[in-house]
């Protein structure tokens, strides 16, 4: 790639706030970006408990989405399941054998009360048994550059909570295990390729078989003044855990005026402190960060607005962005990003000229976005190291007929010559 480089603004060095989140990891992502607002221990691999869940969610909602089960395709439950769903301990709601549920029932049941047996019943549903769901989960893992990651169930318990029935393939001693990172990428993932899935993770209550059961985010809109303490406007997710090795975890994302966040703690002390170390994080992110326009469509470098073009009707081409270029900036670090063009060498000759014909609106190049501050997370998505727009032509360029391009071709030789000549004889009578 061809590299310009524009400072247009200065850079400026800032010290990152002291923010203290009491949990071992934690992160905080811009839902509509990937950039990492804060991190702590982020890449640490830790249990998730029934975080682990937003996968099962993913991969039912995929399934739908190919016309491969449909929310009203039905199901019966297993011997597995079943027992699963009788131990309380293990957030049971008490399944039965006599009748046959829909994959919305077992779902809903699933992403709001955090049911185990009905993320089993789904998982055998979509792979057959959950060892064979257990692969789709981990291939998927994969596919989305999750990196510090092992599913080994579809529920976040550990298979020695399941018994004889932990699935095929894993170790019964095995536990699930996501860094705060990874289940970061895999909500981002979540809420950006399915947000019908907030549609449901936001609802309070659940019905099911005539009992009523709650969702466990207490940061929801909740008529219950033991809640009130934890609520915190704009959330509508996405997903608690809680087991005895994984401590009390909470992935959350909340959106308020435009702007999604996705926040994600992990070994959090208690049921509360997993919710009040939410809060912190999502104020951070809402009250010191703001959505910028830094540069508008059609945005051009001074002198740096066209290229040149080769073998056209048209010695140049106007240039400019395709698309304006926002970013989650810190407040007061307007100053600490710059851009670059980097032009497409593939387009372009020897002479760093662009090859006629070309369209209006060719991509020929992108302008990145760079940092120059002191604290930078990164991008929580593995292929996406900067943030960028397309710059495009503004007009199309015409090749020239093949007499002119001749009339070029014997001008260039004979001017090669004649400078030849001349080199020749300024050196006799230096």
């Amino acid at each position: 790639m061809l590299l310009f480089t524009f400072i247009g603004l200065h850079p400026f060095k800032v010290q990152a706030d002291g923010l203290e989140v009491e949990a071992e990891s934690a992160i905080l992502v811009d839902a509509a970006s990937g950039k990492i607002l804060f991190a702590k221990n982020a890449d640490v691999k830790l249990p998730p408990a029934s975080m682990t869940k937003m996968m099962t969610e993913y991969l039912v909602l995929e399934a739908i989405e190919n016309g491969q089960i449909s929310w009203e395709t039905k199901t019966s439950i297993s011997d597995y399941a079943y027992r699963i769903s009788a131990d309380i301990s293990s957030s049971g709601i008490g399944l039965r054998q006599d009748k046959q549920y829909t994959v919305r029932d077992l779902y809903e049941a699933m992403a709001i009360n955090s049911d185990n047996a009905t993320s089993i019943a789904l998982a055998e549903l979509v792979a057959g048994s959950e060892g064979e769901f257990v692969k789709l989960m981990n291939q998927k893992g994969k596919e989305m550059g999750l990196g510090e990651f092992e599913f080994v169930n579809s529920t976040g318990l550990s298979n020695r909570d399941l018994g004889d029935d932990y699935p095929n393939g894993t170790d019964p001693d095995a536990n699930n295990l996501l860094s705060a990172r990874a289940a970061a990428l895999l909500a981002y993932h979540l809420v950006n390729d399915y947000p019908e899935s907030l549609e449901i993770s936001s609802q309070i209550t659940d019905e099911l078989d005539g009992h009523t059961t709650e969702n466990w985010n207490w940061m929801l809109p909740w008529n219950n003044d033991n809640f009130a303490q934890y609520y915190y406007e704009g959330v509508d997710g996405l997903k608690t855990g809680h087991t005895d090795e994984a401590g009390y975890t909470f992935t959350g994302t909340a959106e308020r005026d435009g702007r999604r966040l996705i926040s994600v703690v992990m070994r959090t002390d208690s049921i509360g402190a997993r919710f009040e170390q939410t809060k912190k994080l999502m104020d951070y992110g809402f009250n010191q960060f703001s959505q910028i326009e830094l540069y508008p469509s059609g945005y051009q470098i001074k002198d740096q607005s066209t290229l040149d073009v080769a073998k056209g009707k048209e010695d140049t081409v106007d240039i400019e962005t395709s698309e304006a270029l926002f970013s989650t900036i810190k407040n007061g670090e307007e100053e600490a990003y710059n851009v670059q063009y980097h032009m497409d060498e593939d387009l372009l000759d020897e002479d760093g000229n662009l090859v006629a014909p070309i369209e209006k609106g060719q991509v020929v190049g992108t302008m990145e976005l760079t940092y120059s501050g002191t604290v930078d997370y990164g991008y929580i998505v593995d292929n996406k190291q900067v943030q960028s727009v397309d710059i495009v032509t503004t007009s199309a360029v015409e090749k020239s007929n093949w007499f002119m391009l001749t009339l070029g071709a014997i001008g260039d030789f004979f001017g090669g010559i004649f400078t030849s000549v001349k080199d020749t004889v300024t050196g006799w009578f230096s």
